[in-house]
């Protein structure tokens, strides 16, 4: 894994247009075109989201990312959605989600970090101290279950 990689954290209201276009596009280039999943990803959740994401060496092209966000029926916690990485297998993920959880971790008040991970990302998770909450349901024809995260002291 890359530990050099910079991390950029920026909320909704601090993106520039060239940083949304690139998030919108990436996530539609893995969501919807790779994982052939017609959704509405456009979904009113971004404006309430910090979002983290790692670029390329020149700086234009999102590697990974994902967005943290309130959950609307738990005031004590975060959710953690649209995870991707366009490079697998080099740690990506799991240096990003590192950086998501140690941010989530540092906010007063917050107790349990969420994630609905597609089932094949169970392991993954789990590796990142998320514990699996139900059985597998389907969001947009893809099997998920919900994982929760307490926080670390």
């Amino acid at each position: 894994m890359n530990t050099n990689l910079v991390v950029i954290r920026r909320h909704f209201s601090e993106l520039t247009v060239p940083e949304l276009y690139e998030i919108l596009r990436v996530r539609s280039a893995i969501f919807v075109v790779e994982q052939q999943c017609a959704y509405q990803d456009i979904d009113g959740l971004d404006q309430k989201s910090e979002h983290f994401y790692c670029l390329d060496e020149t700086g234009t092209h999102i590697l990974a990312y994902l967005r943290l966000f309130p959950r609307e029926d738990q005031l004590n916690a975060l959710q953690i959605g649209r995870v991707l990485t366009v490079l697998r297998g080099r740690g990506l993920g799991e240096h990003l989600v590192n950086s998501a959880l140690q941010a989530a971790d540092g906010i007063a008040g917050i107790r349990y970090v969420y994630a609905e991970a597609q089932v094949q990302a169970e392991g993954f998770y789990e590796r990142m101290g998320f514990e699996c909450l139900s059985e597998p349901f389907m969001e947009d024809e893809i099997p998920h279950v919900l994982m929760r995260r307490e926080k670390q002291v």
